[in-house]
């Protein structure tokens, strides 16, 4: 789907700046780009792990914990039940490899295949989990809405910790422990924390408690590391899209640390070769485009214990097969999801046809085909919501005649809210959802789809506030003509881990279009020049409409990145341009 080159008007803010600040040591435009996302202090910028959310406030912990240590004191079989995306998966190591460094022997994991059981623990994943007669059931990024798999597990005599950092419903499930900073009642701080922080953080916390009580000594180990594992939980993060709190940022940073110092899981490294990133250059956002959409590949076109086994190994070798394995699938996901975004302008064009109108849509809209993927409707869901800045919801058929759906939000509409609306007000037509504010998943009974459409589209037209369908493009502001440097472009690449709530900086100012010409059959290669300056600078637009570009208009505003482009040993200063809108 073509979504970064447009020629309508711009509607481009500054990032709102305070008042004031405190920052020293560092260039004025990095001050600026701080502050503008509420970093003022020079404390602020110290991402150390003293300074990370101690374990304690978490709420069902002590629970938690003698479920574990009488696991570990027993030799019990755990069984951890993870999901299908880049979070449960990394969710799903960090607890097996924490635990196997603990001690625990008797230890493995189950994720449910999407197309079989869909999210969670569900009665029907308890009744495969039975067959390895599990003690405990410990599920990672998931369970806060497993009230049914709870009781499923419990009925065959089966303990149940939840581990989990999504909203939870009205009523929870009555598991042994729950841990999950966003239930009602719990003080921890950072209720942005994905599920492997959620674990990592309960990791932590078992560790303590069997130094406390000899454990170690006993069973002649040592006490383990877990900061080792930081590099999972830095990766769960980003590929998550949970904000970059302050507490989030020091998981980040520090798990990159370990990574560009070499001290990082073989899979980790692996998928970083394949993609053909650096392992001691890596930065947030590779995270986010190049090693979570390899691993979720897996839970999208397969089976996601293939990203966990690439997580799991210690085998470097085993690593880099799985890694490309990986790598190729993440290709035919693309194949798949250029054929779906296809399919979707058409029936966009179709929706608007429809309303008599030409440029407008409802205020939530919901797409589907029979023949889509289900992997994939996410990511579709993403695409189109970026370019008609709508809520969207994409719905596959599943085997069973149910409609599987993704939907990702916008500011100003809390999805899950949204789909608790409709299921209250539309009872029998939801069969199940849940999620967070920005992304969830539902299913509706066969043949529901027009009937919740409409209820949809309702909903969204009462929650919005009027004028929040406008997209408003943020920015850092324009660049003097002495910031178009190599030693700023690479000062702004690492200053910081970015990501969601904490985004990288991005500026605006006008152009003239000095070359133009696709590469690669949908990039728009640029040679530009800042208006009132001499400056000749590359740029790049990825994913641009052919027939639109090249453009005989030669002014425009970009919105764009500063970027260093390495060629042939060459490196220079370069604007990865994520808009672009003609002038005049």
């Amino acid at each position: 789907m073509t979504i970064s080159a447009s020629p309508a008007s711009p509607n481009i803010v500054q990032r709102p700046l305070p008042a004031e600040w405190q920052l020293s040591g560092i260039p004025a435009t990095l001050q600026r780009i701080y502050a503008a996302r509420g970093v003022t202090r020079d404390d602020e910028l110290q991402l150390t792990l003293k300074s990370l959310l101690p374990y304690h406030a978490m709420k069902g912990l002590d629970a938690a914990l003698t479920l574990l240590v009488d696991a570990m004191q027993q030799q019990q079989r755990v069984l951890v039940v993870g999901d299908f995306d880049a979070d449960g998966a990394t969710s799903t190591a960090v607890a097996i490899r924490a635990l196997r460094m603990m001690g625990l022997q008797q230890i493995d994991y189950l994720v449910p295949n999407r197309f079989d059981f869909g999210y969670g623990l569900t009665p029907e994943l308890v009744d495969v989990a039975v067959q390895q007669r599990p003690d405990l059931i410990l599920t990672v990024d998931n369970g806060i809405a497993a009230n049914a798999g709870v009781a499923a597990a419990q009925a065959h005599g089966i303990k149940v910790l939840v581990t989990d950092h999504h909203l939870p419903g009205d009523e929870l499930p009555d598991a042994e422990a729950i841990v999950n900073p966003n239930q009602p009642g719990c003080a921890f701080e950072s209720k942005a924390a994905c599920g492997c922080a959620v674990v990592f953080y309960l990791m932590l916390a078992l560790k303590t408690r069997l130094a406390s009580i000899g454990f170690f000594a006993k069973q002649q180990i040592s006490e383990p590391n877990l900061l080792d594992l930081l590099d999972l939980v830095a990766l769960a993060t980003v590929a998550d899209v949970v904000p970059l709190d302050y507490n989030n940022r020091i998981l980040v940073e520090q798990g990159l640390r370990r990574i560009r110092a070499g001290r990082c899981q073989p899979g980790i490294r692996a998928l970083l070769e394949v993609a053909g990133r650096d392992p001691l250059r890596v930065v947030s956002t590779d995270f986010g485009f190049v090693v979570g959409p390899r691993l979720n590949a897996a839970g999208r076109l397969d089976d996601m214990s293939m990203g966990i086994e690439c997580l799991l190994t210690d085998n470097p070798s085993i690593a880099v097969q799985i890694a490309t394995e990986l790598d190729g699938m993440n290709r035919d996901r693309r194949q798949i999801e250029a054929g779906m975004a296809q399919d979707a302008e058409r029936t966009l064009k179709s929706l608007t046809s429809a309303l008599d109108q030409t440029t407008d849509y409802p205020a939530g809209v919901c797409l589907y085909q029979a023949d889509w993927h289900q992997g994939v409707i996410g990511i579709l869901a993403s695409r189109v919501k970026e370019k008609i800045y709508r809520p969207v919801i994409a719905f596959a058929q599943a085997d069973n005649g149910e409609l599987k759906g993704s939907a990702r939000s916008i500011p100003g509409l809390h999805m899950r809210d949204a789909l608790d609306l409709v299921f209250k007000r539309q009872p029998g037509l939801i069969k199940k959802f849940g999620g967070h504010a920005m992304a969830a998943g539902l299913t509706l009974v066969e043949d529901g789809f027009d009937t919740f459409r409409q209820a949809f589209a309702e909903v969204c037209e009462e929650l919005l506030e009027p004028g929040s369908l406008q997209e408003q493009i943020e920015v850092d502001g324009e660049l003097a003509s002495e910031d178009y440097t190599l030693e700023l472009a690479e000062t702004l690449r690492w200053a910081s881990p970015w990501g969601q709530g904490f985004p990288e900086p991005c500026f605006s100012g006008e152009f003239e279009l000095v070359q133009q010409r696709i590469v690669g059959e949908k990039h728009l290669k640029l040679v530009v020049q800042p208006k009132g300056t001499g400056l000749l600078l590359d740029a790049i637009c990825f994913n641009v409409d052919p027939a639109l570009w090249p453009s005989p208009k030669t002014a425009a505003q970009l919105v764009f990145q500063l970027d260093v482009n390495e060629f042939r040993g060459n490196r220079s200063v370069q604007l990865l341009v994520r808009k672009i809108f003609i002038m005049g």
